[in-house]
């Protein structure tokens, strides 16, 4: 087994304030643009949605469509954009960059398609690395490394180097490292794309057991068998949402 099932994690920090009838992800108007020469090419046009607490939603389109650069928006990764977004009840378009970062570090853990591990630091160190933006006590890090190492069969790289790792390995510590802080929500980018297909079975499991214990997951992939673990689908063409 790629992981062991085990207890939810200790909660970390405290809750942010919600609205339990409210959206976890709210957005109006959502607009993203790139200049080209005199004028500008839209990534995004008019992106108005509503994630609920609890839900387990796919973005899904063509390569191009702008899934990747709607996922970034809302991991508060990207913020030349114009329009109205709600995360957790907070209004992120009326933020400072340092409000944001503090509401991204609290809310989120985001699995990235291209790893983004620090090659400076060691497997544990990279999972640990959210949790001690977060100020988590330095017993409670343990505790929590410790549990998503041993739920990922990890425990005897965890003195390893990215680049000692192969690409699935390296998206296994990603994937790690997003959850390990118990986040309220999840935002994955083709979460299993470097992964042999029994791992991205296993994985897309433990996202579904994240789920059901009240995480929201939202991902970008063009697997429908991976989209099938959730329960609804958003699809994108041209940067617009297409309606079901």
């Amino acid at each position: 087994m790629l992981f062991r099932s085990t207890s939810s994690a200790p909660a970390v920090g405290e809750p942010l304030p919600l609205d339990p009838t409210a959206p976890v992800i709210r957005t109006r108007g959502i607009e993203k643009a790139f200049p080209t020469g005199p004028s500008q090419t839209y990534a995004l046009r008019r992106i108005a949605l509503d994630i609920q607490p609890g839900e387990f939603v796919s973005i899904m389109g063509p390569s191009g469509a702008g899934k990747s650069t709607l996922l970034h928006i809302l991991g508060l990764h990207d913020h030349a954009w114009t329009g109205e977004y709600m995360l957790m009840g907070q209004p992120v378009h009326a933020m400072n960059s340092k409000q944001r970062a503090a509401l991204q570090k609290r809310a989120t853990g985001f699995v990235f398609q291209a790893y983004h591990l620090l090659d400076d630091l060691t497997v544990y160190e990279n999972i640990e690395l959210p949790l001690s933006y977060r100020d988590v006590p330095k017993g409670e890090r343990q505790t929590l490394v410790a549990d998503v190492l041993d739920r990922f069969g990890i425990v005897a790289k965890k003195d390893l180097y990215p680049t000692q790792l192969s690409g699935g390995q390296q998206q296994l510590v990603g994937i790690a490292r997003a959850i390990v802080g118990n986040p309220s929500v999840i935002l994955a980018d083709e979460p299993t794309g470097n992964l042999h297909s029994s791992q991205a079975q296993e994985i897309m499991e433990l996202f579904k057991q994240l789920n059901e214990r009240g995480t929201t997951v939202v991902q970008v992939t063009h697997s429908e068998a991976n989209a099938a673990y959730g329960s609804r689908v958003i699809r994108l063409r041209d940067g617009y949402l297409e309606q079901a």
